[in-house]
């Protein structure tokens, strides 16, 4: 293979590489490399091109900037292109970049500020008004997320001079306090929590509902002017000090200067201090100050030439492994932790570290007494990154077989990497537990939200979801934000999820992969709470919609003497432990339905209710085995896959006359 045939294979590679990443951290929110590894090999593909121009393709990922405008949003054209930043990763490629600024705009100062971690927005105002934000997308169309931005209360609604025009650039990021309560939240409610605070931020961004984002403590730093009407400036500093006035919360600290070795010393400062700031950055950005300069170096077809993004590599440390804690998270998981010599790292003194799971401990061979390297992942969570060496008489580290909170064995499901405790009444897990029982879909006992489940966990009054149903409005009346008049209401709110039909009990006693649905699959079949704790993983695997890993799931789960204790609990406490749902007909057995759109006279809840009372059953996607699509207004993809298909397409007046029913 010659040298160009071989450079042309590890440039496709690359592309293909590059491309799928790009997607999972622009588009998916879901990156699963760090930004580092992707910067690295953005450069060794800029290198082969540079080396080989003919291997160039107009779609490269060294030719476009990541990232699409989202279809649920409307696409916004950008006037002034939103560029990215040539990155460097090296002080002599500073001194590189301010060589070639000075061939052609001489005496050159420079503004340094850090850069923002989090996702690039464009923020409109007309006559001081804030009249339109958007994404930057690919950097010339992006994503209309007005109502979602004026969520965000460092964002002013009315700027302080009400100048004709203005468009500003800045950067929404997620502070690290926001970051780690959302997380927990996720815990909680058994969400998969974002991996960063990038992420979050982007993800709260692109919210369907605008209160999701303002619930989630996002921020906003500005630091550029797009457009400008009504006002002259002649440079960066300026134009951030302008921006103060004017109230936006600009980039928090930014320095000018003559010289680059200044420059380079400025970037150094800010790399020290990164881990101490309550916000993530992922570098320092060196820009030319005066926009007469700029105007004369121009752009690439990809990024300007008059700024630089210096970018930090990941810091790493050695140091020794002294211990591995296991500790059992809100969902069961038993999550090992390295318990490391204190060292300092990326600005902050490291003790601990996240080991994953079992199958990293053992890939990379750790133990106990080990010499390890940790670095900080995304600048927040510290990992062990390898093993350098062993102690002579170490041995294999062998996770627990039981759960270290209360004892009950612990099993891997197949196709996970984590071991599970499924104890309903360990303690590690109670506060997920209790919230999931309250929840609206549960037990739906109005009042019991999160805040109040820790109120009373903490004052020692409720240690299992029995528990609740043994409370007394004068215990509960001494208690921060409650009185008499709450406390009574929360009581009669659980006196009435009482009656509640055994499908919600079911699904409120979180079994691992029981949902809604099935827990309804579940409670019609055996009809009693008594028959189905006395089911066989047969049985339950034969009902039509139910899986192997399901039934296996619910099976181990009432097998467990716990559950069995706790369900005398709840029984004596007079909770409902019959189905009160039985099937009105048989007239849908059999038929499978998916919905879609808007129906005239139907939720979507009203009618797959009816189809399950019918002996029917409803799908959320589309495929071969579906019976029929039962379409209204705005019916999106399901409704075209099942024209792909040639599955039958039915409005609500048909399917009500299929029921015998007039609509």
């Amino acid at each position: 293979m010659t040298e160009l045939e071989t450079a042309q294979k590890r440039a496709e590679q690359l592309r293909e590489q590059l491309h799928y990443h790009s997607k999972r951290y622009y588009e998916d929110d879901a990156p699963e490399i760090e930004d580092y590894e992707y910067d690295q090999m953005l450069r060794e593909l800029e290198k082969l091109e540079a080396a080989h121009p003919e291997l160039v393709t107009p779609d490269s990922p060294t030719q476009r900037v990541g990232g699409r405008a989202d279809a649920q949003f409307a696409p916004v054209t950008h006037t002034v292109v939103m560029e990215s930043l040539q990155d460097g990763f090296s002080e002599d490629e500073v001194r590189d970049f301010d060589r070639r600024v000075r061939e052609a705009a001489p005496n050159p100062q420079y503004v340094v500020e850090p850069k923002i971690d989090g996702l690039s927005v464009s923020l409109e105002y007309e006559n001081g008004l804030f009249v339109r934000g958007s994404t930057r997308g690919d950097g010339q169309v992006g994503e209309d997320i007005t109502v979602n931005l004026r969520t965000i209360r460092a964002i002013p609604l009315r700027i302080k001079q009400a100048l004709p025009f203005l468009e500003v650039r800045g950067e929404v990021y997620m502070p690290r306090e926001s970051f780690l309560k959302l997380t927990e939240q996720q815990e909680l409610r058994e969400e998969k929590p974002f991996k960063n605070p990038r992420n979050a931020a982007a993800g709260s961004l692109r919210q369907k509902d605008a209160r999701v984002t303002a619930s989630r403590g996002l921020s906003i730093f500005v630091f550029n002017i797009q457009q400008i009407e009504g006002k002259t400036l002649s440079g960066h500093q300026e134009s951030l000090d302008y921006l103060k006035t004017l109230g936006f919360q600009t980039i928090p600290f930014y320095s000018r200067y003559d010289d680059i070795e200044a420059v380079i010393g400025e970037v150094r400062r800010i790399g020290e201090i990164r881990g101490t700031l309550p916000f993530d950055i992922d570098g320092a950005v060196v820009k030319v100050d005066r926009f007469t300069q700029r105007k004369t170096l121009g752009s690439t077809s990809k990024f300007p030439k008059w700024a630089l993004a210096y970018k930090y590599p990941p810091e790493e440390k050695q140091t020794k492994l002294i211990d591995i804690e296991i500790n059992v998270g809100r969902t069961g998981v038993l999550t090992p932790t390295a318990v490391l010599e204190p060292v300092l790292l990326a600005g902050s003194t490291v003790s601990r570290a996240t080991l994953y799971n079992e199958d990293m401990i053992r890939e990379k061979d750790i133990r106990l007494g080990d010499t390890v390297i940790v670095r900080k992942a995304g600048d927040i969570i510290p990992e062990v990154v390898s093993v350098v060496s062993h102690l002579p008489e170490a041995l294999p580290y062998a996770m627990p077989k039981v759960c270290p909170s209360c004892g009950a064995p612990v099993h891997r499901e197949e196709g996970e990497a984590a071991l599970r405790c499924n104890n309903a009444e360990c303690p590690a897990q109670l506060m997920r537990i209790l919230i999931h029982f309250c929840s609206r879909d549960a037990m739906d006992i109005e009042g019991l939200g999160p805040a109040v489940v820790e109120l009373l966990v903490g004052q020692g009054l409720v240690r299992t979801p029995a528990d609740l149903y043994r409370l007394r409005a004068e215990e509960l009346e001494p208690l921060e934000r409650m009185g008499k008049k709450s406390a009574e209401n929360l009581i009669g709110a659980i006196e009435r999820s009482k009656q509640n039909d055994l499908s919600r009990l079911i699904f409120a006693l979180g079994i691992r992969h029981i949902g809604q649905k099935a827990a309804k699959l579940l409670a019609l079949r055996f009809g009693t709470m008594e028959a189905l704790a006395r089911a066989e993983e047969g049985e339950m695997e034969a009902i039509d919609g139910f899986g192997a890993i399901m039934a296996q799931s619910a099976a181990s789960f009432f097998a467990l003497p716990q559950t069995a204790g706790l369900l005398d609990e709840l029984r004596g406490y007079g909770v409902n432990m019959e189905s009160l749902e039985k099937p009105q007909s048989d007239v849908l057995a059999g038929k499978t339905f998916v919905l879609t759109g808007t129906l005239p006279s139907l939720t979507r809840a009203q009618a797959s209710a009816m189809i399950e009372k019918s002996g029917g059953k409803v799908s959320s996607s589309v495929s071969k085995k579906t019976s029929f699509v039962l379409a209204g207004e705005e019916a999106g993809s399901k409704l075209k896959k099942a024209n792909d298909l040639g599955i039958p397409v039915i409005t609500e007046e048909q399917f009500m006359d299929m029921m015998g029913e007039k609509v």
